[in-house]
Formats: structure tokens, sequence, C-alpha cells
């Protein structure tokens, strides 16, 4: 089945019975790094070469539409893509802002997708009876259960990833829920986000694409210790 990186990892991070997200207060940033990714994957942006210690890389357009240079069965057109490298076009922007801009309202229009696909089912209910929550348990696992294998091979079976699956494995690492999302038997916690790590770091991808990701990467993790600290503040 041909999906978006972000919708994998968005099903990867939904709970498949309870329907709610792990990761919930810094989703809209991982799922943006996901965007952002894909479209790094597929060689449609590149990160301009840091030219001052002050100044932060800029993420700028190639000029390659993104079904060019696809090196995976995404949908050719995909709006969530093409909208993604709209914004990007507009102005040279950093990885930060980006993941910010990207993610915006994106699990709404995610959620939607995959249930009009048949992959979720959404739930409205109220709690205590007044306040409204809406949950997406799965309707059919047979596509994310063939993703958590993938990235089961290459957490805990040692296989090597593939680019998308490397990249999906560097998402989930900078959310620090690597080791939450495959059963990793015989393998600690810490043993398996090292390994997470690892591959965030590896070698599956040409350079200017692995420096796009991992510019990416850290761009995520800025935004989940931000999220973090804030909700130790109460705010």
């Amino acid at each position: 089945m041909d999906t978006l990186i972000a919708e994998d990892l968005l099903l990867l991070l939904l709970d498949d019975t309870k329907g709610t997200v792990r990761a919930s207060s810094y989703l809209a940033s991982a799922l943006g790094g996901a965007v952002l990714v894909e479209l790094a994957l597929a060689e449609a942006v590149e990160l301009e070469e840091k030219t001052s210690a002050w100044r932060s890389a800029k993420v700028r357009p190639t000029g390659a539409a993104p079904q060019d240079a696809a090196p995976h069965d995404a949908a050719p057109h995909d709006p969530v893509l093409t909208a993604g490298l709209a914004t990007i076009t507009e102005k040279d922007r950093s990885p930060q802002d980006l993941v910010n801009r990207l993610g915006k309202g994106l699990k709404e229009t995610l959620t939607d997708r995959l249930v009009e696909r048949g992959l979720l089912e959404r739930r409205e209910e109220k709690v205590l009876g007044v306040f409204p929550r809406t949950r997406w348990p799965a309707a059919d696992a047979t596509h994310e259960h063939d993703v958590r294998r993938q990235v089961r091979a290459a957490l805990v079976e040692g296989a090597q990833p593939d680019p998308r699956t490397g990249a999906l494995v560097a998402l989930l690492a900078a959310v620090d829920q690597a080791h939450r999302v495959v059963d990793h038997e015989g393998m600690s916690s810490r043993e398996v986000k090292r390994r997470a790590k690892d591959i965030a770091t590896g070698d599956w991808a040409a350079k200017a694409v692995r420096d796009a990701v991992a510019a990416t990467v850290a761009a995520v993790t800025t935004a989940v210790t931000a999220a973090t600290a804030a909700t130790a503040a109460g705010y």
C-alpha cells in the first residue's frame, strides 16, 4: 500500500486499541518532520551549506517535483507533499521553522485520509459526558504490521534499512519512541534506543539526503525538548 512516511509514523504512534496518540504534545512537529524528510528523500529539497556560524542552514527546493525523483512508491501527486513543497518554495526557512509549519493541522489531515482508506476508524465520544474526544483505533492493521516488521528488522534483527525505513527510524529516535513501537525481546530499551540513533546517523542514503534528514531530526528533537520542558513547567 502506498503511504507517506508521515502516515506510517502516525500509525506507529497510535495505540491500535485505544486509538490515542503517543507523544501527542509534539506530534505536529514529528509529522512535519516526516514530510520534510520525504521531500528530502525524493530530492525535491536540499539543505544549503552553512556560510556563517551565526546563520542557521536553510532548506530550499531543488526544482524537482517530488514525483520526479521519488525512490519509493508514494503517491506521485500527493497533496500533502505538494503543499509542503509550496511552503518551502515561498522562502528559505530553517528546518526548525519548517517542521512546525508543515506539521500544523497535519494530524487531522492524515487521520482523515487513513479513515477513508479503511486503516483507521474514527470514534467520537464525550469524556464525563461533556468534553468531546476523538479516537482513531485500527480498522485494518495489515499495512501497519508490515511497516512495524521492517522497523523491527532494522532495530532488533540488525538488518540494513532502506532509505525510507532509515528515515522512519530516525524520526522515531527523535521523539524517543523507537523502543516503544516494536517488540524487542532479548534487547533492552536502552539497546534499542542506541540502535535507533546509530541508524539515524547511518549510511543508508546519499550524503546530501542524510544531511537534510539529520537537520530535520535535530529540529524535531529540539521541538520535543521544548514541549517536554513546557509540560514540566505546567504551561
